[in-house]
């Protein structure tokens, strides 16, 4: 696996590789080096042979920093002379492209790989927003990467890739980690209640990754997509619940899921939380018994590289907590 080193000015660095953490999961072989104010040159250069040193394979190893030509990119160029035929640097770092790197050293085991497919996600990633402030070359990019993805349907039916549980819905975790691995041409939050709701409608359409399409559709809807999906047939259909009675609606109406992916479900009165992201009370715990009556399976992740956590054991500590409570 490539090693990747973020190098910063302070604590940049650090910050955001806590926050593709919490976006992308647990990365190994992933370091932030950071040049603090009392510190020079030299310091760079030894935490950054020290991050090196770290890594399983240190002849494939990724630079991504700050800013061309300050003091972690000077000094990690230094390193690089003598390994310029197998590492790379980055420089402008920010969230997507770190994300991103994540991403593609899954299927991509060359730095320089990697490095060559990052500049495009790390320029997405910068919008303006109300969108008329955006200079007009900028929007045709967009619109450009977005019109040659390679995730365009063929005719036939719907693939379902992903039904997921989230009571954000569409979120970082999603737009990112899941739409990465999962490689959707579609997301569809099912909701009779956020399809109600035109603000949220709004903001979930404009998170949707570039070359996904995000749509809002209540339950019924859904159904009636299931059964004839000729206006969407041949595309990979990402659906996003709140709850997992919405669910079991939509299996009961015909939607031919057969794995739910449970995120996350929001702590709220009258529920107990068995684990640090799923909050249950009775109904949920009735709804997920009557999912797996009906044959489907769950696959407890936040994020893909998480490992996969016992629904059974769960819904059994669940069902305890809620027991002392009567």
């Amino acid at each position: 696996m490539v090693g990747i080193i973020l190098a910063s000015h302070g604590e940049f660095a650090k910050g955001i590789l806590q926050s593709s953490t919490m976006i992308f999961g647990e990365q190994k072989n992933v370091q932030a080096v950071m040049l603090m104010p009392s510190e020079g040159p030299d310091d760079v250069k030894a935490k950054l042979k020290n991050a090196i040193a770290s890594f399983d394979n240190q002849d494939e190893v990724l630079f991504l920093v700050d800013l061309w030509g300050g003091t972690p990119f000077n000094q990690a160029s230094s390193l690089f002379e003598e390994h310029k035929d197998k590492w790379a640097i980055v420089a402008g770092m920010n969230l997507p492209m770190v994300i991103e790197a994540y991403a593609l050293r899954m299927s991509m085991e060359s730095a320089h790989e990697i490095a060559s497919n990052l500049l495009q996600a790390a320029k997405e990633g910068v919008k303006v927003k109300p969108e008329e402030l955006e200079p007009e070359d900028a929007g045709k990019t967009l619109e450009a990467s977005a019109g040659n993805s390679n995730n365009v349907g063929r005719p036939g039916s719907f693939e379902y890739v992903l039904a997921r549980i989230d009571s954000r819905l569409l979120h970082g975790q999603v737009a990112t980690a899941w739409s990465k691995t999962m490689n959707p041409t579609r997301i569809i939050v099912v909701s009779d209640e956020v399809a109600k709701d035109e603000l949220r409608k709004n903001l979930i359409t404009q998170a949707s990754p570039v070359g996904v399409k995000a749509h809002v559709v209540p339950i019924s809807q859904m159904i009636k997509l299931a059964k004839d999906d000729k206006h969407f047939g041949g595309q990979r259909a990402m659906l996003l619940f709140e709850n997992p009675e919405d669910v079991l609606r939509v299996v009961e109406g015909g939607v031919p899921l057969k794995t739910i992916n449970v995120g996350s479900m929001a702590h709220s009165i009258g529920k107990v939380q068995p684990s640090k992201v799923l909050a249950f009370n009775q109904e949920d715990i009735d709804t997920f018994k009557k999912l797996k009556e009906a044959g489907l399976t769950f696959d407890v992740r936040k994020v893909p590289n998480d490992s996969k956590a016992n629904m059974d054991e769960i819904l059994r500590k669940a069902q305890e907590e809620l027991n002392k409570l009567k």
